[in-house]
């Protein structure tokens, strides 16, 4: 199935779990994946197997808590590929720590790469699908049983933050989505097949 052929994906959190999974089926159905990823390790060996069996994928190693980072990164894929049609926030950390014993730069780095990070994603990538007139948004706000407090909280901001891009973006041609539940990759593909 080749439905997202030609088109520009940029997921974060490519380097593993529902991120490099997700990458990997845009990739087989037609997409360019730009893959983004804080750990080189990581994104640049989905991108070396995406490669390898036929797709085409570029990996991008940029920490998205950073404005400066995204800004670039953004830059760098819009100079290669002039767009950006799709983007896929997969990137997250999840400390396994108790509410009692979580430590204040942990519950930093929660925020800002899962709040923050979304956010300065969808402001920038939002920037250039905004010159387009078109483009689709996707945020990953799926929790588990066991999920820390703190991740729970970082979560429930990206929901809301979700719901009010939605509106905001809507008139520019930009559709934001939020997968909540279900299997990530088939919930990412039905969104974009629409």
């Amino acid at each position: 199935m080749e439905n997202l052929t030609g088109k520009i994906a940029l997921i974060t959190g490519a380097g593993k779990g529902a991120g490099r999974k997700i990458a990997q089926a845009f990739a087989a159905r037609g997409a360019f994946v730009a893959a983004n990823d804080i750990s080189p390790v990581n994104v640049e060996a989905v991108v070396d197997e995406i490669n390898a069996a036929g797709g085409r994928a570029r990996a991008y190693i940029h920490d998205i808590a950073k404005k400066v980072d995204v800004q670039a990164m953004v830059n760098n894929i819009t100079d290669d590929f002039g767009r950006i049609d799709i983007l896929v926030n997969c990137a997250h950390v999840e400390p396994r720590t108790s509410l009692i014993n979580l430590d204040e730069w942990d519950l930093h780095r929660v925020f800002e790469v899962n709040a923050i990070g979304t956010l300065l994603m969808m402001q920038s990538v939002g920037r250039v699908m905004r010159t387009q007139d078109s483009g689709i948004i996707i945020n990953l706000v799926r929790l588990s049983a066991d999920s820390p407090v703190s991740f729970i909280a970082s979560r429930a901001g990206i929901a809301a933050m979700t719901r009010r891009a939605s509106e905001e973006l809507a008139q520019h041609g930009i559709r934001v989505c939020a997968v909540t539940e279900g299997d990530p990759v088939e919930a990412v593909l039905a969104i974009c097949e629409k």
